[in-house]
């Protein structure tokens, strides 16, 4: 019997903090609590600038994650059959510049495939449409003499759409890698120990409400002195508040301080100037070809029409 009221003391004195925390914090929020310890001025300001910072990572967070979806920019109201995405651009024009005859050449495209199935992104979307429509015009007009502008320019746009289309999965594995890991870490880990830490803060405030509180609810009693023991209790519990407030102000500095999130910003624009100044280099390069094959055809058509 003795062990067992033991027992239950042992529980009651492990349950009661949180028991008059709980109902100092009901009384708060019903209005009906005699005293509330203020917070600091510069530790409130300190919350509110970590919790800025926090839906500024959650914001951002939500948009950018989209860089690990190797799908985001692929058109939604396009088909590609398996065949399509079998092999590379790259290796169907390979293939295509063997073939000797019609049939040969539509065997070449519609190889199976080499590897997995190729990226569905825009850029590798285009390319394979691009080559298709050469492939297309070519097979149609077996016995023209020469190639045709509109089929060359096509099979030129698809290999550099595709090489654009890589350049945009390495911007994305670099943004995986070296932004939106970080990004995450921040969030899930630096933030996290400013929240418990404020938890902390909080709790020690509830608990230390409550028993300034504790011995007032009696009639009569709300003018009685305080017990040497309830003082030292106070005492305690006022020291426990302000170590804990103490230390999540520094964790607080510490996430709002350190320079880990401008470092993911500037690894995020470094890899979004990359593959844009790929791009901008593959396309350029291909431009001026497609512009003499367009002034060829022009002089052409000119030509026959003055000839006619």
């Amino acid at each position: 019997m003795d062990k067992f009221q033991a027992f239950g003391k042992n529980i009651t004195s492990s349950f009661s903090p949180f028991a008059a925390r709980t109902q100092q914090y009901v009384k708060e929020q019903l209005g009906t609590a005699d005293d509330k310890t203020e917070l600091p001025p510069d530790y409130i300001e300190l919350e509110k600038r970590v919790d800025a910072l926090k839906q500024v990572h959650q914001k951002l967070l939500q948009v950018t994650s989209q860089y690990s979806n190797e799908a985001y920019d692929y058109p939604p109201n396009i088909r590609e059959s398996f065949n399509d995405l079998g092999r590379t651009i790259t290796d169907k024009v390979n293939l295509l510049s063997h073939a000797k005859s019609p049939g040969e050449a539509q065997a070449a495209f519609t190889a199976p495939p080499s590897a997995k199935p190729q990226p569905k992104t825009f850029p590798h979307a285009i390319a394979r449409a691009s080559l298709t429509g050469s492939q297309l015009l070519v097979q149609t007009n077996p016995s023209s003499s020469g190639e045709d502008p509109l089929a060359t320019a096509l099979e030129k746009y698809a290999l550099a759409s595709e090489k654009v289309g890589e350049a945009r999965l390495a911007q994305d594995q670099q943004i995986q890698q070296r932004f939106l890991a970080g990004w995450s870490t921040t969030l899930n880990t630096n933030l996290m120990f400013a929240t418990r830490a404020r938890r902390g803060v909080e709790n020690a405030r509830l608990g230390l409400d409550a028993t300034k509180a504790k011995g007032k609810g009696g009639k009569g009693e709300e003018d009685m002195p305080m017990s040497d023991e309830h003082r030292a209790e106070v005492e305690r519990k006022e020291d426990d508040f302000v170590g804990v407030t103490e230390e999540a102000v520094g964790v607080m500095k510490n996430v709002l301080d350190t320079p880990e999130p401008l470092r993911n910003i500037a690894d995020l624009i470094a890899a979004q100037l990359e593959y844009h100044k790929k791009a901008y280099e593959i396309l350029s390069e291909l431009a001026p070809v497609v512009d003499g094959l367009q002034v060829e055809q022009e002089a052409s058509y000119r030509k026959s029409r003055d000839g006619s």
